[in-house]
């Protein structure tokens, strides 16, 4: 396997190993299709639950799994990039996250969640100002050979320090949110 750098937006650098050249985890959800909208229910326009998502083909060594839902949009309106949700210490024999993860530091069989940009707990959906165009959310999956030593209620860029040379792999979903 060779070791690929990947810059990200939020202008931090995290690593992921390919295998022959291409990342073999993918990241899906039963909620929304990759680079669509996300449906209302997922976001603060409606009753702003965490959408369900799947994920297979983890790297061997995969010890835990860590989670970033951002949108680099808000850049524009915000001058940040505004962060969702960052869960981590999923557990390495999980595949997915059901819909409407608790808003709790400990869910999920010990994995913690994190500040998002409000500052709340656990996941915080999409609600972009109206009339500001689409916005794209990025959720960002990262294989770890690692369990972190973090406190819940951390936040994004505490996560990605930790993560730093821990990243077997990574797989990205993109959905899409309007307000009119």
């Amino acid at each position: 396997m060779k070791a690929l750098t990947i810059k990200v937006l939020a202008l931090s650098v995290l690593t992921a190993n390919i295998a022959s050249g291409e990342v073999t985890m993918k990241l899906s959800s039963p909620s929304f299709q990759h680079n669509q909208r996300i449906p209302k229910q997922f976001t603060g326009e409606g009753v702003d639950i965490s959408p369900a998502l799947q994920w297979e083909g983890a790297p061997a060594g995969t010890k835990s799994f860590a989670l970033i839902c951002d949108d680099p949009d808000a850049l524009s309106v915000a001058g940040k990039v505004w962060v969702h949700w960052v869960i981590w210490n999923i557990p390495p024999t999980a595949t997915g996250l059901p819909e409407n993860v608790e808003k709790k530091e400990m869910v999920l069989g010990g994995a913690r969640q994190g500040l998002n940009t409000w500052p709340r707990l656990g996941y915080n959906g999409p609600m972009p100002p109206p009339g500001h165009g689409v916005h794209h959310y990025h959720f960002r999956l990262y294989a770890l050979d690692t369990m972190l030593e973090l406190p819940a209620k951390s936040t994004k860029p505490q996560l990605e320090a930790a993560m730093q040379g821990h990243i077997l792999a990574q797989a990205e979903l993109i959905g899409t949110y309007e307000r009119r």
